[in-house]
């Protein structure tokens, strides 16, 4: 009943090392791949190729000046499911 279960040491060393060359294959290939995505990419722009400021110079802020819709006339708070409309619906008029 002396029988061998696991492989010899030296079949362990060798599969181990052809484990470790197979994983530094990989990172060297994706590495590779890497620089050459990264050489097909267009290079920053150059100067005169920057945005600019139109002739009539920067634009200015747009204020507005809406209603507050928290109180009624009847000067109640109003609850929030009670105010009409958000961004992107119309207000109605009372």
């Amino acid at each position: 009943m002396n029988e061998q279960l696991a492989a010899g040491s030296g079949t362990s060393g060798i599969l181990l090392a052809i484990v470790g060359v197979l994983v530094v294959a990989v990172l060297l290939a994706a590495f590779v791949w890497g620089r050459r995505l990264k050489a097909r990419e267009p290079g920053p722009p150059r100067p005169e190729e920057q945005p600019r400021l139109p002739e009539s110079g920067p634009v200015g802020d747009v204020v507005e000046s809406r209603e507050p819709d928290e109180f009624v006339a009847s000067g109640q708070r109003l609850t929030p499911h009670e105010v009409e409309g958000n961004a992107t619906e119309p207000r109605r008029r009372r």
